[in-house]
């Protein structure tokens, strides 16, 4: 700063009256207390001797904030990137590809089928799926004098991992052409949300006969918790300290997924997705009950007969448990033990294990509706369909 001139214009007071006031257009900077007050091309500015222009140490602080936020948004690209290679499943739309095409969210099921969906579904293998206007992955309802069967379940019933021609409800409309086949399985329900569908769709359908296709796997884990395996809140059934059971949990929970889905930012940024996921995770709590799967049986039973219908009950495999209770309650069931699964995701019936289901419950039906008496000697365990069905022939003449 060698070979300027002192100037008595410009002094420390002008200069900050001119800063502070904007009383004129000359630029001043606050200096330290050895700094010297001159006056260069027409402008009071404030030069600190020792240090330099002050405009130079606010260019450094400029460009050290801006590598700073180079080097956020870089980390937050690159955590991104990860989030997405890994691919956790706690972060996905939903419980497999294509979930969110055909399921939402449901305040008083959990989740439910979106009526007339259609998309392809990602298992153990690639599967198309196609609602009708129920939202059941089955054949348009129609108006039939004809008797129905309807099959209450989850993703056995709805045919995970199967076309739907390869279903066994589809096989069973061939074997049964006199008799109306519902289809009304939902990937995931519980006997509690079973039990809940069926009231929600009853007058649309109005079966004769309903068949309860109870999971062994794990009904029993859907049945005691507000959480299923996927991470989606359901209702669930809880006994009182009256001793009287009620539904609890409703309305249910937003789950993650819903966020997922509802919303553009969360849905296309996955680290917004893992901070829905922490939300959640902290704001709703999980639930566990003792176990209601007998009670549950025995209301959708009750429902069943009190509108002038007939229960059934086919087990995934014999359950000792669930078993006992049956035969005391005079509850027919059959089992379908020997059917062929995958080794993988959920061990879901093959196209042959549908064949075996499907032949079981044909001869369980022998000629069609008509043949059924839930009131006849129950399923005893071990016993075969045929076996079940001689034993009740003489009765049903």
């Amino acid at each position: 700063m060698a070979g300027l001139d002192r100037s008595p214009r410009c002094d420390r007071a002008s200069c900050m009256v001119g800063f502070a006031g904007r009383a004129t257009k000359r630029v001043c900077y606050t200096a330290p207390s050895k700094a010297g007050w001159r006056w260069w091309r027409g402008a009071c500015r404030c030069v600190s001797v020792n240090r330099g222009w002050k405009p130079a140490q606010s260019g450094r602080s400029l460009r050290k904030t801006f590598v700073h936020v180079v080097i956020i948004f870089a980390t937050l690209g690159f955590a991104e990137v990860i989030l997405r290679v890994v691919d956790f499943r706690e972060l996905r739309d939903g419980y497999q590809r294509g979930h969110s095409a055909v399921f939402r969210y449901d305040p008083e099921l959990g989740w439910s089928p979106i009526p007339n969906a259609a998309a392809e579904f990602h298992g153990s293998r690639t599967i198309t799926v196609q609602h009708n206007s129920l939202g059941l992955r089955d054949v348009e309802p129609d108006a039939t004098s004809r008797p129905t069967v309807l099959f209450l379940g989850d993703s056995f019933v709805w045919g995970y991992d199967v076309e739907a021609n390869e279903r066994f409800t589809e096989l069973l409309r061939k074997d049964l052409p006199g008799t109306r086949i519902v289809s009304a399985g939902v990937p995931g329900y519980g006997t509690d949300q079973e039990y809940l569908l069926l009231k929600r769709i009853w007058s649309a359908i109005q079966p004769d006969v309903v068949v309860l296709m109870f999971c062994v796997a794990n009904d029993r884990d859907n049945n005691t918790s507000n959480v299923d395996s996927a991470g989606h809140f359901k209702p669930y059934l809880e006994r009182a300290a009256d001793g009287a059971w009620r539904f609890a949990g409703q309305p249910v929970p937003r789950p993650r997924h819903a966020y997922f889905n509802d919303n553009a930012l969360v849905h296309n940024l996955w680290l917004a997705r893992l901070a829905v996921l922490a939300f959640v995770e902290f704001r709703y709590r999980k639930v566990a009950v003792a176990d209601p799967t007998e009670h549950l049986v025995g209301l959708i039973r009750d429902f069943v007969e009190a509108q002038g219908a007939k229960f059934l009950v086919g087990l995934q495999n014999h359950e000792p448990q669930l078993e006992a209770f049956l035969q005391t309650q005079k509850i027919r069931y059959t089992s379908f033990d020997g059917a062929e699964s995958y080794s993988a995701d959920g061990a879901h019936w093959t196209p042959n294990g549908h064949a075996l289901v499907a032949s079981r419950l044909a001869s369980q039906f022998g000629a069609g509706v008509a043949d059924i008496h839930p009131a006849q000697v129950p399923g005893l365990p071990g016993a075969s369909v045929s076996a079940i069905r001689s034993a009740q022939a003489p009765s049903a003449r």
